[in-house]
């Protein structure tokens, strides 16, 4: 083995959420194992988003296993709030989170599994994915060919409105990031939000009604759209095409009296340097603002395990076609609420057991082999001596 391999029973790419609630399990288990992630500290995923942004689930809803979400149960947390939840939960439980390591490469050699980073190498009997699927920005291929002079960001890289010139912004993609942050620059500058209405869903997040349908709402993304039951089975190849959620805290009422100019139609392309409708006008702004959402990047796992469209084939997270190969954090990975923080905890019990019944099982079959042998090796002397 190479001088600068490490070997464990099991690695966690992502330390997230979803990684960080596996690792939990794994420690309850007594397993030898490491999370890898490329941040600089814990919880940073959360910290780079934009600064006013606030959760839409009630910290009821927001806590790893073992360790409730420290607030009141209604409130909702500050993207700041999460990070740092997220950190403490990591030193509450020793988790092994090894940071600044960011994964290039992952494949198999024999049976086991190899994890490369940089220079580094890392092997183990299972690897579970955990990096979600919002990997890289999604921005029309027609960007570069806006003027040089307008100031472009993708959701990922806005945090205030101190970031854009003067003028007025065109923000692109009406769901949830998009129509907040279009929210927010109105009160500073004309904006525009391009896109089509995704719907609304039933009760604002904080409000009396929200804290009445919320539980009602966790338990039916929980338990009711999930691959246990026939209709979510049914949904759930459909939820995974859908181009948005329906909009949660802002309604097309605040947008109207924010003075935001809704444009039901798409931004198709460009026209003089400036943004192009597909109604046919070219709007003369200053800025833009891409909330056009990600696109997964898993082309570093050098496994056949993807379907047409780029995507990993599993069961509940479970590569069958791979043993020991795991995702999670992933949209409708076996429910609704699969990536959201509270419903990552199911999922992340679930692989863990489902990596503890393997190494059973392969301690089984080993005994197996060793009794079989025993077995003929006793037939074979017995015949000789009976000779």
């Amino acid at each position: 083995m190479n001088e600068m391999t490490r070997s464990y029973e099991a690695i966690v790419i992502g330390g997230g959420q979803a990684g960080l609630a596996t690792g939990y399990y794994l420690k309850q288990q007594g397993r030898d194992f490491v999370i890898l992630d490329g941040s600089e500290r814990v919880g940073d995923t959360w910290r780079a988003r934009w600064d006013s942004l606030r959760l839409f689930t009630p910290a009821r809803f927001n806590s790893l296993p073992g360790m409730p979400f420290p607030a009141a149960p209604n409130h909702l947390p500050r993207k700041d709030e999460m990070a740092d939840y997220l950190e403490a939960y990591a030193e509450r439980f020793g988790l092994p989170v090894r940071l600044g390591v960011w994964v290039d490469g992952l494949a198999r050699d024999g049976e086991r599994f190899v994890v490369t980073a940089g220079g580094r190498r890392y092997e183990a009997d299972n690897v579970v994915v955990a990096t979600g699927a919002y990997h890289c920005p999604r921005i029309p291929a027609f960007a570069p060919e806006l003027d040089p002079d307008i100031v472009q960001l993708h959701s990922s890289e806005y945090r205030r409105p101190s970031q854009l010139q003067e003028g007025p912004v065109l923000v692109v993609g009406a769901a949830n990031s998009g129509a907040e942050i279009a929210l927010e620059l109105s009160q500073s500058r004309q904006t525009w939000l391009s896109g089509r209405h995704p719907g609304s869903e039933p009760a604002r997040p904080g409000s009396a009604l929200g804290r009445l349908v919320t539980p009602l709402m966790w338990f039916v993304f929980s338990n009711v759209l999930s691959v246990r039951t026939p209709i979510g089975r049914w949904l759930r190849p459909k939820m995974l095409k859908m181009g948005g959620v329906p909009l949660a805290r802002v309604r097309p009422a605040d947008l109207q009296a924010a003075g935001v100019e809704r444009v039901h139609d798409r931004t198709a392309g460009v026209q003089d340097g400036l943004p192009l409708l597909a109604d046919g006008r070219a709007l003369d702004v200053a800025n833009v603002i891409w909330c056009t959402g990600f696109w997964p990047d898993f082309s570093w796992i050098n496994l056949p395990i993807f379907d047409d469209e780029g995507q990993p084939m599993h069961e509940r997270g479970v590569v069958k076609s791979v043993p020991g190969l795991y995702f999670l954090g992933l949209f409708f990975l076996s429910s609704a609420a699969s990536p959201l923080v509270g419903g990552v905890d199911r999922d992340a019990a679930y692989i863990a057991d489902h990596i503890a019944s393997r190494e059973r099982k392969e301690q089984r079959d080993f005994q197996e082999r060793v009794e079989v042998r025993d077995r003929t090796s006793q037939e074979v002397l017995g015949s000789n001596l009976s000779t």
